[in-house]
């Protein structure tokens, strides 16, 4: 199938950053979402964001459009891409809207972080063509796209749905069963809970624990995963070595991992930490800095890739 427009509801971080994605990839994209500085919002997006995608304000702007309201800016898509607040009856009542107001070819995906599409489509006249389409913050940028049918999502939505994704140059993947937080928020949450955890006791401050993470871990995950990088953490042996000579250290570790207590006075402490090591940037010095490092990060994995081939 062609995609030729693509309707973003919801113009806050995510919603931008698809804005701009999309338009990079020759998407005419109408932009909705009631806030009053939605132009202002989104011109300074397609600057921030053009030279990230290769392109250009004067390539991107003129493929990007404010709609008065969700109708209009649904009415011709082929894609809708939702991007509002976590909320159950908000999306029920969205996507009601969208089911009714869109042609009835278009893919209708959510950025849902958390909620399967099912708790919101279940009432829905239509529900064959809803399903998740979460990307990581942010989406311009980090190429995954967790692709997460519901209960009444067809098949052929799904197929649409990936074959959209890698056209918009995003890496897709398929999951089989609804979870709520799906696989990625899952993992970082349960790493976020170790992490808190360490600096509450007080093992490292939250810049040293960022510190270990970026020349270890996170080295080590961009480029293989966790399982492929215990597959070879294993030698010639390989996984099956690995899980026979530490899984049972393993296991027991596992159950000393920390719980953090969260209360009031220790949340407040850590958000003062975290201030402390990182308060004397702006948020914009700091994403530059993040998205500047990704972008070197994506560059070098593509000319790894290129070797390959």
């Amino acid at each position: 199938m062609t995609f030729r427009t693509a309707a973003v509801i919801g113009a806050g971080t995510i919603g931008l950053s698809w804005t701009a994605l999309f338009a990079a990839h020759n998407l005419d994209v109408q932009v909705s979402d009631p806030r009053p500085d939605l132009a202002d919002a989104v011109a300074d997006a397609l600057e921030t964001f053009a030279p990230h995608l290769g392109r250009t304000v004067a390539e991107l702007a003129p493929r990007v459009h404010l709609a008065t309201d969700v109708a209009e800016a649904v009415r011709n898509a082929d894609v809708v891409q939702e991007n509002g607040p976590e909320n159950v009856e908000f999306k029920k009542d969205l996507f009601a809207t969208l089911v009714r107001e869109a042609p009835s070819h278009a893919l209708l995906l959510s950025s849902s972080s958390a909620i399967p599409s099912t708790a919101f489509a279940a009432e829905l006249d239509d529900a064959s063509r809803v399903l998740i389409g979460h990307p990581f913050n942010p989406p311009h940028l980090i190429p995954l796209v967790e692709v997460v049918p519901g209960e009444r999502t067809s098949a052929e939505s799904v197929e649409r749905a990936v074959e959209f994704y890698r056209f918009a140059g995003r890496t897709p993947v398929v999951e089989r069963k609804e979870i709520p937080g799906f696989v990625g928020n899952r993992l970082q949450n349960a790493l976020s809970r170790e992490a808190i955890y360490l600096v509450e006791q007080g093992v490292v401050s939250p810049s040293e624990l960022d510190a270990v993470m970026t020349n270890s871990l996170g080295i080590r995950w961009s480029t293989v995963g966790p399982f492929l990088g215990s597959h070879l953490g294993g030698g010639p042996g390989g996984y099956r070595h690995m899980a026979e000579h530490i899984g049972k250290s393993m296991k027991k570790m596992w159950a000393g991992l920390g719980q953090p207590s969260q209360d009031p006075e220790q949340q407040e402490r850590l958000i003062e930490a975290v201030e402390s090591a990182y308060g004397s940037s702006t948020y914009s010095e700091l994403a530059e800095t993040r998205d500047r490092k990704q972008l070197a990060v994506l560059s070098a994995l593509d000319g790894a890739a290129r070797e390959e081939n």
